[in-house]
């Protein structure tokens, strides 16, 4: 029996780009983008921002009851990974975080003409399967 795995559509943004997606989704900047994602019933979360809420949500429920904190505090406290994360955003779809292979392909192939140096600068699938997942080493979780 084969599996099928679920996808979800990954952006990375310009630093100016990156900003006005988390603060203002109105921006005219942002209208090319924002109309791929409303053919699709999607929306952008930005990775920093998901994992900040992570870790918000572990130290008021007590980090041990969440696996990654460790990891994710470290990566949001980085400088390098911050400035990293703050420009990457996954796609939600229909309030899923992750959906199946067909509309993960109609989203990309919507997307990929957006590509360009300083605004979208890269779009991307990630499956679920986790020989294609980097592991959280051992001493971080």
């Amino acid at each position: 029996m084969t599996r099928e795995w679920q996808y979800q559509v990954r952006l990375d943004l310009g630093e100016a780009l990156a900003e006005a997606a988390r603060r203002d989704p109105a921006n005219p900047a942002l209208r090319p983008l924002m109309e791929v994602l409303a053919r699709h019933k999607a929306r952008l979360v930005c990775q920093y921002d998901a994992f900040a809420e992570y870790v918000a949500e572990a130290e008021k429920n007590g980090p041990e009851n969440f696996p990654l904190y460790r990891w994710t505090k470290l990566t949001i406290d980085d400088p390098d990974k911050m400035k990293k994360y703050l420009g990457s955003f996954v796609i939600h779809v229909a309030g899923h975080e992750v959906y199946g292979r067909a509309a993960a392909d109609a989203l990309e192939a919507e997307l990929l003409p957006l590509v360009d140096d300083h605004a979208v600068t890269r779009v991307y699938k990630q499956d679920t399967n986790p020989a294609n997942t980097v592991p959280v080493p051992a001493h971080l979780r």
